[in-house]
């Protein structure tokens, strides 16, 4: 596992470089701004997307921030979850193909079982080994507010997927497991995490990160 400070190196494809492109110019439009840096050069073009997504947070609370990202995701009709229901198939798949669709994000994955809610074990979890937006960005707050919240959110209100991710602040690493049910934010360890020392804006020696609220 990487200590904090220790690259996970990682080289984007032309696919990666579309993807952060995209979150790039969604991000952009909902912070009514958008960064200078290049679009084709990935370490930069990553920067870039870290910077559009630090201005959206700018001028907006915890809430508004978590918010503006949900209205982001795409729209799933009520039907999907009938249709769709829950199911531990489900859960394993989605588990499966978050390295192919998300790696561009957060860097190198691997999967590994789990034990979720009632006991079950199931091969839902998806370890990351080096957060690439949260060591890029050293922001508590664009972790919970940009990243884990409205993900959790989505996956568990708008897919019926109950997903939850508990990051590590001091390694940067984060596992994701399909299956569980997120407790409520307010009752869950990230609501008392402290500014990063990496951060731009952080106030240091506060009880808790000033942009949580």
């Amino acid at each position: 596992m990487p200590v904090e400070g220790q690259e996970v190196e990682y080289k984007d494809s032309p696919t990666d470089l579309l993807f952060i492109a995209l979150c790039r110019v969604a991000y952009g439009n909902l912070a009514g701004w958008q960064s200078q840096r290049s679009w084709t050069d990935g370490p930069d073009t990553f920067k870039g997307m870290v910077e559009v997504s630090r201005a959206l947070m700018r001028g907006r609370t915890a809430e508004q921030q978590r918010d503006a990202v949900i209205q982001g995701f795409p729209q799933v009709p009520d039907w999907f979850r009938r249709v769709f229901p829950y199911s531990k198939w489900g859960a394993e798949l989605n588990a499966q193909i978050t390295p192919a669709f998300f790696t561009w994000l957060v860097g190198p994955m691997t999967t590994a079982a789990v034990e979720v809610d009632g006991g079950v074990v199931q091969q839902g979890a998806v370890k990351i080994q080096r957060c690439s937006y949260l060591a890029e960005s050293g922001c508590t707050a664009m972790c919970v507010n940009l990243c884990k919240a409205p993900t959790q959110t989505f996956f568990t209100e708008q897919l019926g997927m109950p997903l939850t991710m508990t990051p590590n602040f001091e390694d940067y690493s984060c596992e994701m497991v399909f299956g569980k049910r997120p407790p409520p934010l307010s009752e869950e360890s990230v609501a008392a995490q402290r500014c990063l020392a990496a951060c731009s804006t952080a106030v240091l020696g506060g009880v808790r990160c000033h942009k949580l609220d």
